[in-house]
């Protein structure tokens, strides 16, 4: 499904330039559950929004579905997130003078679907997420732990191919973090794709493999090719 080849991200600074990701190699299988951890500026934020193409300022080859992304236009390359992608962010980004009926449309306002249509696919959602109670309500009368909730189902209204999800849990308490990690858990065993950014090693847990990214760098797990002795200057750190 996602397939990237030495990509790289950096920035201009007086001096030079200063990257953030270096030579990423990554490839994600359809209905795979990856994490991605590492320390505060490692990169992967930044992974995470070039996976989901709101950030098209990088280098190297990234084949989504087939498509290569980096030969596409920023529209087609957002047309191409919109049909396939979800994705949930740590501060559930709802939109506050729409009722969370209204928020789990909005993904829908970019497709061609008549209003019944839409209509039907968020009563549907209300009922899975079990918030019909809540449909009318605010982002500011729920919870966090409900508006992440709201934030997943919007992600997942249009049935997208994959789920990106940064930090997800973040802002919740554990209780409230465990639930949405169950949620994950439950679409990726429906079969959508989910890639999580964490810092909960217990969270991260929850899926098939963790990538861990150091300095910009996909670090290799230890015993693997290449794990000994890398320099951030010279070597090339992959996932397979």
């Amino acid at each position: 499904m996602i397939r990237l080849r030495n990509l790289e991200k950096s920035v201009g600074q007086q001096g030079g330039r200063t990257f953030i990701l270096r030579r990423i190699d990554l490839d994600v299988q359809e209905g795979e559950f990856v994490s991605i951890m590492g320390p505060s500026g490692a990169g992967k934020s930044t992974l995470l929004h070039i996976l989901g193409m709101h950030d098209g300022d990088w280098t190297g080859e990234y084949d989504f579905l087939g498509e290569p992304v980096q030969a596409l236009k920023p529209a087609q390359r957002a047309a191409l997130a919109r049909r396939h992608i979800g994705f949930v962010f740590q501060s559930y980004h709802l939109l506050d003078d729409l009722t969370v009926a209204e928020n789990l449309e909005v993904p829908l306002s970019y497709r061609d679907m008549k209003r019944a249509d839409r209509q039907a696919a968020v009563a549907d959602a209300l009922d899975r997420f079990r918030i019909v109670g809540k449909k009318n309500l605010y982002p500011a009368q729920l919870s966090g732990g409900q508006q992440q909730l709201v934030g997943v189902a919007r992600a997942i209204i249009a049935g997208p191919k994959v789920i990106l999800a940064d930090e997800p849990t973040g802002n919740l308490h554990s209780d409230q973090g465990r639930e949405i990690m169950d949620l994950f858990r439950r679409l990726n065993d429906e079969g959508t794709t989910v890639i999580q950014v964490t810092h909960s090693e217990t969270h991260a847990a929850r899926g098939h493999r963790t990538v861990r990214l150091a300095d910009g760098w996909i670090v290799p797990e230890a015993g693997s090719p290449g794990h000994a002795g890398r320099s951030a200057d010279s070597a090339v750190a992959r996932v397979r």
